[in-house]
């Protein structure tokens, strides 16, 4: 990051909370509607990443690095890719369109995903930001359990057939 922005985001970020309690930020007074799909993406993988670690903690509770590691792997973008494709046909238009716009959205694509991959998952993260932020909460809950779910089968499946779960 460059330190002008840094320096912006430590003026603005954390003066208003100093100075005047919390942030209230620029996206405020946006409909979530109107957000532009990197930002809901930005907000469904934090999501989504919490409610993985929080899942998590009730398999290990004591080796955070191994933690770390397996949540990793299912909040991957791979792994999210699939779980959207699955999820697909069970979703409202709306959600669909919200998906799309945010794998349409230019962003740098990782090594560790093919661009196809990358784009769904940031299509799904977008949905999930945009549940989040429009306080659709049931919802919301329902598509990351059954996503949630969906990885799970894929990655036992891919240990089975690996030979890694014996």
């Amino acid at each position: 990051m460059k330190f002008d922005q840094f320096q912006f985001l430590i003026d603005t970020a954390f003066g208003e909370c100093i100075d005047d309690g919390p942030p209230q930020g620029k996206y405020k007074d946006i409909p979530v509607e109107q957000l532009h799909p990197l930002v809901l993406a930005y907000i469904g993988d934090a999501y989504f990443n919490l409610y993985v670690r929080t899942k998590l903690l009730s398999y290990e509770q004591n080796k955070v690095r191994v933690l770390h590691t397996f949540g990793s792997k299912v909040v991957s973008a791979t792994m999210q890719a699939i779980a959207y494709k699955s999820l697909e046909n069970e979703l409202t238009d709306q959600e669909k369109s919200v998906a799309r716009r945010g794998r349409n959205s230019k962003s740098t694509v990782p090594k560790s995903a093919t661009v196809g991959e990358y784009r769904s998952s940031t299509g799904f993260e977008a949905l999930l930001g945009y549940l989040y932020l429009g306080k659709n909460h049931e919802r919301l809950s329902e598509i990351v359990e059954k996503a949630f779910t969906i990885i799970a089968r894929e990655m036992t499946n891919t240990a089975k057939s690996n030979g890694e779960n014996k």
